[in-house]
């Protein structure tokens, strides 16, 4: 072994391909195929004259075999630690036992963990260092590395569905002089140069939808967005969405888009549309249930509220449901506010939650048929929202109404409220058509398909607390 670490290596084979190409050998086969492999050491058992290990490289593991009599600097190569990175060349072959080797013929160090590496049967236990020492989980934690991996992979079917149906990607500001798009409060940075406060973008929206004015009929964006808001197991302040635009569609042509691109998703990654997430069975097969804010309420909660039901009767189910209630709320929020609290995670759907109040939805079209609500909706799924999606308003003056509204409320102390945006108005003015406009959230959408419960193991580096 050189003292020296190389500065360049170059492994003719992979743990992966050498399993799928020589997986049926016999025990006790030598191949007189000599390749090179390189990755971690992580597992070592010595046997006097014999040593085995287990190289673990980024397609999978193989066995080391090592004999005393052919290995240079045995002894050495016995002392490795666990976690070192090695470069190995040797004969493939299967041990007596069947275990398809590689026989140490030469061998390398080419970088040395200084840190005591986890075994790779116990992983790491203590849940914050798993997030906080992802360079090592992804080591030992085979599940969680294929989680991630299935992530990208999900992402590129993404592109490659939305392609095929003619929708361009494209890529939008993250730094916004307004912050717009939904409903949350921002992050706030300051460009020295032009000595300016600059939100980190909240929603690409509001520009996606410059573009279909612009004359961008299909277009996408899948990029980071960022709100200001607590941790949970759902929520992280910097996490991924899909949003997409399509003119001449409205929010059932969206619909339609959503559960055929779930629908693929899974069967990509899973197989099937069928599946077990949490202990229930999951069925992602279209068509998705449609159903009212309205009737699931009283599916849930037993009670009929909508628009119409007289505001000091709502404010009272409300507080019989536990629902905290502000002196400013409208009949909307009281109702989005009990459905949230009383159904929306009961839902294990998947089911399109239609029919939102015009209160809580300054972005959306008037419904056509049911006054004071938009046509918006949530897809549930697993009693989580995936997603929020509607026929896009695209009446200027209606727009600046809301958002002026909006403004007011922002004035009063809401810290999620949005603003007044000219420029996306002014654009309004100059012809936005029948528009249909979906958001998914990429990261719960991976939750989904990789069978986990917590955002933060789908996001690779996850916003964590100080480390004391």
């Amino acid at each position: 072994m050189a003292q020296s670490q190389p500065y360049r290596y170059e492994p003719t084979a992979t743990a992966g391909g050498l399993q799928a190409e020589h997986g049926g050998l016999e025990p006790g086969t030598e191949t007189g195929e000599r390749v090179t492999v390189a990755g971690r050491l992580m597992l070592r058992r010595v046997q006097g004259k014999l040593a085995f290990g287990t190289l673990q490289d980024s397609t999978g593991r193989i066995q080391l075999f090592a004999r005393a009599a052919e290995t240079p600097e045995f002894d050495a190569f016995c002392a490795l630690s666990l976690g070192d990175w090695i470069g190995v060349t040797g004969q493939v072959m299967t041990t007596k036992r069947g275990e398809l080797s590689v026989a140490v013929e030469a061998w390398c160090l080419l970088a040395e963990t200084r840190r005591q590496f986890p075994d790779k049967w116990h992983g790491i236990t203590d849940t914050d260092t798993r997030f906080r020492q992802r360079y090592v989980d992804l080591w030992v934690s085979d599940d969680e590395a294929a989680a991630l991996r299935a992530r990208s992979r999900i992402i590129s079917l993404i592109r490659r569905w939305l392609e095929d149906r003619d929708f361009v990607e494209v890529e939008t500001p993250t730094f916004h002089p307004i912050p717009g798009g939904a409903t949350a409060k921002p992050f706030v940075t300051h460009h020295n140069a032009l000595d300016m406060d600059l939100f980190l973008r909240i929603a690409p929206e509001l520009y996606l939808k410059r573009l279909v004015v612009g004359g961008f009929e299909r277009v996408f964006e899948i990029g980071r967005v960022y709100r200001n808001e607590g941790l949970s197991p759902r929520h992280n302040p910097e996490f991924t969405m899909l949003e997409l635009y399509q003119a001449y569609a409205d929010y059932t042509d969206m619909m339609s888009i959503t559960e055929e691109l779930v629908a693929h998703l899974a069967q990509e990654i899973r197989g099937t549309t069928v599946f077990e997430y949490e202990g229930r069975t999951l069925d992602l097969s279209v068509p998705w249930r449609r159903a009212s804010m309205s009737d699931l309420i009283e599916e849930h909660a037993g009670v009929r509220v909508d628009l119409g039901t007289p505001i000091d009767e709502l404010r009272r189910i409300c507080e019989a449901h536990g629902v905290h209630i502000e002196s400013g709320w409208g009949p909307g929020k009281l109702v989005l506010e009990l459905y949230e609290k009383t159904t929306e995670s009961n839902l294990w759907g998947p089911v399109f939650v239609t029919d939102y109040p015009k209160e809580v939805s300054p972005l959306a079209r008037d419904h056509r048929e049911l006054p004071g609500m938009v046509e918006r909706f949530e897809p549930i799924v697993a009693g989580r929202e995936l997603g929020n999606a509607f026929t896009e308003l695209t009446d200027p003056d209606e727009q600046r109404a809301r958002m002026e509204a909006q403004a007011a409320q922002k004035a009063a102390g809401d810290d999620e409220a949005m603003v007044v945006d000219d420029d996306y108005l002014r654009a309004l003015e100059y012809g936005l058509p029948p528009t249909g406009g979906l958001g998914i959230g990429i990261d719960r959408l991976v939750m989904l398909l990789t069978g986990v419960s917590t955002i933060r193991d789908v996001i690779l580096f996850p916003t964590l607390r100080p480390e004391q």
